[in-house]
């Protein structure tokens, strides 16, 4: 079993940063992408970010230029790195890692439980 947990939200000002990290583990053999989502009251969960196992990121283009993803391989430790939030930025975040558990062996999804962030004055 892999476990995916996630920390670092809050409650912040428009213009403010927050550093989310989210940190797996369990039967791990090894991790390919990690992944940021979020999901607003009301709308539907949207990918914001994503990194590979070599380190090729993607982002949403809601916060290009604002968001940054990092992920340290040796603690299966993904982070995304919010900067100049807004009101709009406000969502449950979530981290995703598509793991591999046995030589061989398919990949799995998992899921993390989710950090709540809220951007207001």
């Amino acid at each position: 079993q892999v476990q995916l947990v996630e920390s670092g939200g809050g409650l912040v000002q428009p213009g403010g940063s927050l550093r989310l990290s989210c940190a797996a583990s369990g039967s791990i053999l090894g991790i390919n992408a990690m992944h940021w989502y979020r999901q607003a009251p009301g709308k539907q969960r949207e990918l914001v970010a994503t990194i590979t196992y070599t380190g090729n990121t993607g982002y949403a283009d809601s916060v290009k230029g604002r968001f940054a993803i990092s992920r340290d391989n040796a603690k299966n430790t993904v982070y995304l790195q919010m900067n100049g939030l807004k009101p709009e930025d406000t969502a449950v975040y979530y981290c995703n890692a598509v793991v591999r558990t046995v030589v061989n062996g398919p990949l799995y999804n998992y899921w993390g439980q989710g950090t709540q962030v809220t951007v207001s004055s």
